[in-house]
């Protein structure tokens, strides 16, 4: 089966691909997990790995000092996969997630396929009612034609690697919608991540705004969001950044990516899928990818939200660092608001990257030593 999924990864990168492989269900691993009467979710953290060892003050003094190189406010999460340690700043404040928020719909449908109900070569039906906004490679297709067939394994490959929103919200409405996503994440027992109401409606109220089909063509969108009163934009923006309903806590966000490296959320067949889609991520190569040398690897999704004056919002990267020895860390870098120039914070979430790469050296007696990062 995990020849199967590697032949899909490799060979459906086109709308048009057509692969008679043959499919093997998969078996689902379940964990077990403590729900409060809230709703919420606690986990009973414990080391599965016997290299475990607590992160040393250097990391979280790293990561400290780090966290203060923008102007706004940043999240930052590190755990070695396996460990029960989590090291950051700010770790169970709710951060707008945006695009990271692909990386449960894409698990969602690969539970189903693990569960017999999706086949990676099922196609969903694509038409013009079904577009979304900003970024959707997929219009052009769907405009050209009036309909197109993508296969699951094409739009998933889409919504990660390059982060197009109508093959997302497509995939989402074929695995059975927000509702869906979220009864998944409280199976799986992950907490400190809120699943929103796909891009539509959620970039939409992020504008103060109300949905209307017509802001999938063009520019429509942009140029009715430039006709709303600034005050009234500011305060749609600002309730969203404060409580954002697509939120992630940086603790929750690396406790679920631990969990999909140690195979705790997918098959091993699915999971490897899973990961070898996120090292083909394209977008935010300057981010954390930008801050790792040359013999580590990064599983990641990047996320980026909506711009309002000198205020960038949601500016994200999470994912899974490996080393060349194996070990992983789980790594979440999450800003809310900020105004710091693009580099400044790409500078800032490399130098996360790198933190988290010496501290690995310094455990296995290595060296490294503090870093500093500039603005």
């Amino acid at each position: 089966m995990t020849k199967n999924f590697g032949r899909w990864l490799l060979a459906c990168t086109g709308i048009g691909c057509l692969i008679g492989l043959p499919f093997l269900p998969l078996k689902t691993q379940k964990v077990v997990a403590a729900h409060t009467e809230d709703g919420s979710v606690r986990i009973p953290l414990i080391d599965l790995d016997p290299a475990c060892k607590a992160p040393s003050a250097e990391l979280q003094a790293d990561l400290a000092g780090i966290a203060q190189t923008i102007d706004g406010t940043a999240g930052i999460a590190v755990r070695r996969v396996g460990c029960s340690w989590v090291a950051g700043e700010r770790l169970d404040r709710f951060f707008p997630q945006q695009s990271v928020s692909k990386l449960w719909v894409t698990l969602a449908a690969l539970d189903a396929v693990d569960r017999q109900q999706a086949r990676l070569e099922e196609a969903v039906t694509i038409g013009r009612d079904d577009l979304t906004l900003f970024n959707q490679p997929l219009r052009a297709a769907v405009l050209e034609r009036g309909q197109i067939q993508v296969p699951i394994a094409r739009l998933i490959y889409d919504a990660i690697t390059h982060s197009d929103n109508t093959a997302n919200d497509s995939l989402l409405r074929r695995v059975g919608g927000p509702d869906r996503i979220r009864q998944m994440l409280k199976e799986k027992g992950i907490g400190g991540v809120r699943f929103g109401p796909g891009e539509r409606l959620l970039q939409s109220g992020i504008a103060g705004m109300t949905w209307n089909p017509e802001y999938s063509l063009g520019r429509n969108f942009d140029q009715a969001r430039a006709k709303l009163p600034m005050a009234e934009r500011q305060a749609a923006l600002a309730k969203y950044i404060a409580d954002p309903i697509d939120g992630a806590t940086p603790s929750g966000m690396t406790q679920a990516l631990s969990m999909l490296a140690s195979e705790q959320l997918l098959s091993p067949a699915a999971t490897r899928y899973a990961l070898d889609t996120l090292a083909m991520t394209h977008s935010g190569p300057r981010r954390l990818k930008g801050g790792k040398p040359p013999e580590w690897k990064i599983y990641h999704k990047t996320g980026t939200g909506q711009i309002l004056g000198p205020v960038s919002t949601g500016y994200n990267d999470v994912g899974i660092l490996e080393a060349p020895d194996g070990a992983r860390y789980a790594v979440a870098v999450m800003i809310g608001e900020t105004r710091s120039p693009i580099p400044d914070r790409m500078a800032m979430m490399q130098g996360v990257t790198a933190a988290v790469t010496r501290h690995h050296d310094r455990t296995l007696g290595l060296g490294g030593g503090a870093i500093t990062t500039a603005r």
